[in-house]
């Protein structure tokens, strides 16, 4: 029996669909390092924004791990972890976040607090101990899809100074938990309204990839939720790190 998260497909639907009546917009991220820095040692402050350049995609809350090189959130040709695998199924950062706060490598955490549409964009802050091999890792999913997530994961930023900004335009992944079947019972974005996280894995893929992208209606699979306008081309999101103390 497949199991469906509804409270995770409930609370990204429902938070989707108020910003799309207001238009989205850069708030709504939260500050909450889950691991602060320690009193009285040089701190670094990170303020991470992802903006939305997808034409109709919604990207879910972000999930955001200041590290060092001994954590590693996810490899091409590599199963994710159970964490990772609610945030690319679902969109929640939370099980992703509480993952990576056990990892000793770990220095800290934050995550957003809603979705953001096409155009929009979300603004998280983290903060650690200074360290010149600190390592950020941001993730999170494309709604309008299975399974799909975008990010970064080891992103070097421990040698940035007060003031210096850093961009990069990530790959879009397949996690490779679900196949890419795009029925509306199977993705939780708004244009499906289906189940979230989905404990069962595929059996033919379960490894990440460079996601093909989506099929859509208009390319002939008639059961898919998605028209033209779910489709990306190339990246879907710009990161932009700004180091602020």
């Amino acid at each position: 029996m497949r199991f469906k998260n509804s409270v995770s497909h409930i609370v990204i639907l429902l938070t989707t669909l108020v910003l799309t009546a207001c238009g989205g917009g850069n708030d709504g991220a939260s500050n909450n390092d889950n691991n602060p820095a320690t009193p009285g040692n040089p701190q670094a402050t990170y303020q991470v924004t992802v903006s939305n350049i997808t034409h109709a995609q919604v990207l879910t809350p972000l999930g955001i791990v200041l590290h060092r090189p001994g954590y590693s959130a996810w490899n091409a040709g590599s199963s994710v972890t159970v964490g990772l695998e609610n945030l690319a199924e679902s969109g929640d950062p939370s099980p992703f976040i509480s993952e990576a706060d056990l990892n000793a490598n770990v220095d800290a955490t934050a995550a957003g607090t809603s979705p953001f549409t096409a155009g929009n964009s979300q603004t998280v802050t983290v903060t650690a101990d200074a360290a010149s091999d600190l390592e950020l890792t941001v993730a999170t999913m494309l709604a309008n899809t299975n399974d799909a997530l975008t990010g970064v994961t080891n992103w070097s930023v421990g040698s940035m100074q007060v003031g210096d900004v850093k961009t990069v335009m990530p790959h879009v992944f397949d996690a490779g938990t679900e196949d890419n079947i795009e029925t509306a019972a199977t993705m939780p974005g708004p244009a499906a309204g289906g189940e979230g996280f989905n404990a069962a894995r595929s059996v033919l893929t379960n490894v990440v990839t460079i996601h093909p992208g989506v099929v859509t209606q208009a390319d002939g699979l008639a059961t898919s939720a998605l028209t033209e306008v779910d489709r990306w081309l190339g990246p879907a999101a710009l990161i932009t790190v700004t180091r602020t103390q």
